[in-house]
C-alpha cells in the first residue's frame, strides 16, 4: 500500500491544527473514498506527523485507568481495554480534543461529503483500545443511535499505534460484503496507519481472528466516532447496540453456538 505523500496537518507542541489544509487534502482525496467498496473508506499510511504519533505512544496508559472498559466476551470481543481518553493525562487529552475539533471535522465533511458532522465529547465506545494476545473482535456493524446525545452515528476512525507489527501476529482489520459472505479487503493494524470509513447497516468490519503475538506485544488504536443530527436519529427504532454478525466459518462452529446459547441464558 502506497503511503501518502501528506499527513494530517495537526502539530506540536501547541497542537495547531490548519483548517484550509485538513479541508483541501480531505477533498483530494474525496473520490477515492466514495468509490471504495465494499463501502465508503480510505486507508492513509503516515496519517499523523511523527512527533504527534510517537507522543501518542509514550503517552499510552500501561496501568489500569477509572472506569475503563475490560471485555472477556468471546465472539463480541475478547482480552479487549477500552480506556476513556476523558481518565488519561493531559497531554492525551489535549491531542483528543484536537480530533474533536473543527478542522477535524472540515477534513472529514470533505473527505466524506457528509455535512454537519458532530464529534462525542463524552466517547462513547470509543478513546483508546488495547488488544491482547489470543484476543479479537467479531464482524459487526456499529451501533447506530447515540443515546446520550441522541444523534446518528456516521464515521469510524481508527488510528494505528502498533510499532514493529509483524504480519504473522494478524488482528488485520476485515471488511466484509453486506451479505456477510465473502471478506473484500484486509488491513494490516501498522504503526500510523488510519483508516476512516462510512457507518452504516452494512459496513461489516470486524478483527475476528486472534491475535498470535508475543504475550508482551498487544494491538493498540485510537477509535473516533463523529455523527450528525436529524429525524432519522432521534428515531427510537434505530439501533443503539452494536451488531454481531457470524462469518460462514462461524456459523459451523460450535463454540459459537455455545457461547451465543450462553449469553442468551446470562
Amino acid at each position: 500500500m502506497q503511503p501518502t505523500e501528506q499527513a494530517l496537518p495537526l502539530t506540536l507542541p501547541a497542537l495547531d491544527f490548519d483548517h484550509n489544509a485538513a479541508t483541501a487534502w480531505g477533498h483530494s482525496l474525496s473520490q477515492r473514498y466514495n468509490e471504495a467498496t465494499p463501502f465508503p473508506h480510505i486507508v492513509l499510511d503516515n496519517f499523523l506527523h511523527e512527533d504527534l504519533i510517537a507522543s501518542l505512544c509514550a503517552h499510552f496508559p500501561v496501568e489500569p485507568t477509572h472506569n475503563e472498559m475490560l471485555y472477556e466476551r468471546g465472539y463480541k470481543g475478547q482480552s479487549k481495554r477500552q480506556i476513556s481518553p476523558l481518565e488519561c493525562d493531559a497531554h492525551l487529552k489535549a491531542v483528543f480534543n484536537a480530533f474533536n475539533s473543527a478542522p477535524m471535522l472540515l477534513f472529514l465533511e470533505s473527505l466524506t461529503g457528509i455535512q454537519g458532522l458532530i464529534p462525542d465529547p463524552y466517547f462513547t465506545g470509543g478513546g483508546l483500545h488495547e488488544t491482547k494476545s489470543g484476543g479479537f473482535l467479531g464482524v459487526h456493524s456499529d451501533f447506530r443511535l447515540n443515546k446520550k446525545l441522541k444523534i446518528e452515528r456516521r464515521i469510524n476512525i481508527i488510528i494505528y499505534l502498533n510499532q514493529d507489527w509483524r504480519e504473522e501476529y494478524g488482528g488485520n482489520l476485515e471488511l466484509w460484503s453486506p451479505d456477510m459472505k465473502t471478506c473484500l479487503k484486509k488491513i494490516l493494524p501498522i504503526y500510523n496507519r488510519c483508516v476512516i470509513f462510512n457507518t452504516d447497516k452494512d459496513s461489516n468490519h470486524g478483527h475476528p481472528e486472534p491475535l498470535t503475538t508475543p504475550e508482551h506485544v498487544t494491538r493498540r488504536s485510537i477509535a473516533l466516532y463523529y455523527y450528525t443530527s436529524g429525524m432519522t436519529a432521534a428515531d427510537p427504532s434505530q439501533r443503539n447496540k452494536t451488531h454481531y454478525k457470524p462469518r460462514p466459518k462461524d456459523l459451523l462452529s460450535l463454540n459459537y453456538h455455545l457461547n451465543k446459547l450462553l449469553r442468551k441464558k446470562n
